[in-house]
């Protein structure tokens, strides 16, 4: 018997659009690790049962495998058990989530924060709750798949702006007449690991009376003085609270940030004026029907931002190794061109799918791996390497991987 699923299955093989999951775990179990192990913990790890280099995760500060993470969660577990049981709107709220959202708050320098249990329904959830049929949004054309899908589900207009033009967006805002206008962007971009130019775009929602949504996920660990995300990097806001420059300025932004990526745990987070959180946990149906996250995962989350605040020697390290990967590849004059990030994603792109397979394929052979980003997740013609990497990482680990990529065949 066929199924209606086979053509177009065999459309995505032909197109080498096809993923494939794999089975990813530590090489090393966390626990069992020793000091002399510890260029292990976050770096390698057994993919497909097999020993790999990885340059693969989101883990910006190597958080995923802290002792100090790992035994806060596992404390939590001996006091709430393992299940948050329903959503936080019923009882699914505990101590632990409401400390977290009090600690968020503080850290970013907002008013008020709001936990959900995963990014994707953060934004799913959050877009709708803010606009409407007779709204307008305006989306930058690289936003991720959550804040797509979260304005096609709001149902508002959707004006899509060419990628960081300010002059389009201040354009398309000028000419649209809704009673609501949003504004919507990644604040780091997931596949290019550029910056938002947040300033310049609160700027525009001023003139134009719009409101601004930023995702932080890419940026909240990494960038700022104490990890504080994109606005502490830009002066606006942070753990000293708001800029004395910005102060009464930003009640038309929304804060997003993820905490699955440098925090190294799970769930994410919107922030900013009281009444905005409010309406947003009254209003967003990913929030109040959905089971809330453990409360052992808030207390580890907690301990990630106590790391993220205190530790930056990590962010520090994470300059160097942008740094040292750059210059060797630079210096290895390979065929295929970094894009220009001052982040740790740090995009290698190869063109076609055939290629950015083969030579993903080839660093596998090597013991590295690096994965491939095809349409449609990046444009037609720009298959890439997303070389993501980590404050877990050796200088010595990206020397690996500049030689790896030095042997591919050209």
């Amino acid at each position: 018997m066929t199924s209606p699923f086979d053509a177009p299955l065999q459309g995505l093989r032909d197109a080498l659009a096809l993923r494939r999951r794999r089975q990813v775990a530590p090489a090393m179990p966390p626990a069992a690790l020793q000091p002399e192990d510890e260029s292990l913990r976050g770096t390698t790890y057994l993919i497909d049962g097999q020993r790999r280099l990885s340059f693969g995760s989101n883990d910006y500060l190597g958080l995923s495998q802290h002792p100090g993470l790992m035994a806060a969660a596992q404390d939590a577990i001996a006091r709430y058990g393992v299940g948050a049981t329903a959503s936080p709107l019923v009882c699914g709220h505990s101590p632990e989530h409401e400390q977290l959202e009090v600690a968020l708050a503080a850290h970013v320098g907002l008013p008020r924060a709001l936990y959900f249990y995963a990014g994707y329904a953060a934004n799913v959830g959050l877009v709708p709750a803010l606009v409407g049929r007779g709204d307008a949004v305006f989306s930058d054309a690289l936003n991720h798949a959550c804040l797509i899908d979260g304005i096609r589900l709001s149902r508002a207009e959707l004006h899509v702006v060419p990628h960081a033009d300010l002059g389009a967006l201040d354009a398309a805002l000028a000419a649209c007449t809704a009673r609501r206008k949003l504004v919507v962007t990644d604040a780091v971009f997931s596949m290019d690991g550029n910056v938002a130019d947040v300033p310049a775009l609160l700027a525009l929602c001023e003139r134009h009376d719009a409101w601004l949504l930023i995702d932080d996920a890419h940026g909240y660990g990494v960038l700022g003085p104490h990890g504080e995300g994109t606005l502490a990097h830009f002066g606006i806001a942070g753990v000293n609270g708001v800029a004395p420059a910005w102060q009464g300025r930003l009640g038309r932004l929304v804060y997003m940030a993820t905490l699955g990526k440098a925090a190294g745990v799970s769930g994410a987070f919107v922030a900013g004026d009281p009444a905005m959180v409010e309406w947003v946990m009254q209003k967003a149906r990913t929030y109040m029907f959905a089971t809330a996250a453990p409360a052992m995962i808030a207390a580890a989350l907690r301990a990630a931002i106590d790391v993220i605040r205190h530790e930056p020697q990590r962010r520090n390290h994470l300059g160097a190794l942008r740094t040292r990967l750059r210059e060797g590849l630079a210096a290895a004059s390979l065929p295929w061109h970094l894009l220009p990030s001052d982040t740790a994603i740090q995009p290698l792109i190869i063109g076609s799918n055939v290629d950015a397979l083969a030579v993903m394929a080839q660093l596998d052979e090597q013991g590295v791996w690096v994965p491939a980003i095809r349409p449609p997740t990046v444009p037609e013609g720009t298959a890439r390497l997303r070389i993501s990497l980590s404050a877990a990482h050796t200088l010595a680990h990206v020397d690996e991987l500049v030689a790896a990529l030095a042997r591919c065949p050209r």
